[in-house]
């Protein structure tokens, strides 16, 4: 039960931060979902969002190509039920259905598509390459793969803080990012794909910024917190605390000079 308790807790905090991510970075979403559209031969009618989570994806590029069906493909149940309620809007409820399927277990059932989107998905599975092969499988010729994922956690913080601790954000940073990506043109290359193009998308939203940031900045550092107990000092980690506290006067809530700065890293793939 308490299994079952913490991984509902958790597909809960996910939601939030991707269905904030998608309020907040909207203008992001348009311009990359606008550049598929030009790198595309013809106006895409079918696409796949695989590891679709809440929708950010499948509804964005449902908005954007409104002839298309889009098929979100994701093993929780709890992000296609959000997604679900997301897309019964006029104009969505018949053109976006999940698909629940876990992409490491077997081939989840794909229409032949026009472009498949992987957005922060494929990095977790335990054999990408088998995934992206049968995404060559379901792409018509001339179709395209788009994978995109995030170089870094969003920074929101302005350097001086007042919590005595003077470039927080940049230590938790330090101490959250793995090993450097390489990125995926490899990946596409044996899985068949003609690399089509790779562009960075650099975010720097500058205050002030919509009530939607401090939650976000908020759902954000909470999640990187979760992770640092021992890899940073306990006054960091107290700082930290302050920052994303509901109602303390240092709390993000309560900050009104936010901003957003990200890259994120978009690679396309054409099939043959």
């Amino acid at each position: 039960m308490a299994g079952t308790n913490t991984a509902t807790t958790t597909a809960a905090v996910m939601a939030e931060i991707l269905e904030l991510d998608a309020e907040v970075l909207g203008t992001y979403l348009s311009e990359l979902t606008t550049w598929l559209g030009e790198l595309s031969d013809r106006e895409p009618v079918r696409i796949v969002d695989l590891g679709s989570g809440t929708g950010t994806g499948a509804i964005a590029l449902a908005r954007r190509f409104p002839r298309a069906e889009v098929s979100a493909v994701d093993v929780s149940p709890q992000m296609l039920h959000r997604l679900s309620v997301k897309a019964s809007g006029p104009g969505l409820a018949d053109r976006v259905r999940g698909v629940q399927a876990d992409l490491d277990q077997g081939r989840p059932a794909l229409p032949t598509s026009d472009l498949v989107w992987a957005a922060a998905v494929l990095h977790h599975l335990a054999d990408p390459d088998r995934v992206l092969s049968h995404v060559f499988d379901a792409l018509r010729p001339g179709g395209l793969v788009a994978i995109t994922e995030m170089d870094f956690f969003p920074r929101f913080l302005p350097e001086d803080i007042e919590v005595g601790r003077p470039g927080l954000e940049a230590r938790v940073h330090d101490a959250f990012k793995g090993a450097p990506d390489a990125g995926w043109t490899d990946h596409l290359v044996r899985a068949g794909f003609t690399p089509e193009a790779e562009r960075p998308f650099v975010i720097d939203l500058p205050a002030p910024l919509p009530d939607a940031t401090a939650r976000y900045a908020q759902a954000c550092l909470r999640k990187l917190r979760s992770h640092l107990d021992g890899q940073l000092p306990a006054e960091d980690l107290a700082a930290l605390d302050a920052v994303t506290d509901d109602e303390g006067p240092h709390g993000v809530l309560r900050r009104d000079d936010l901003t957003v700065r990200t890259t994120r890293t978009t690679w396309v793939g054409r099939r043959p």
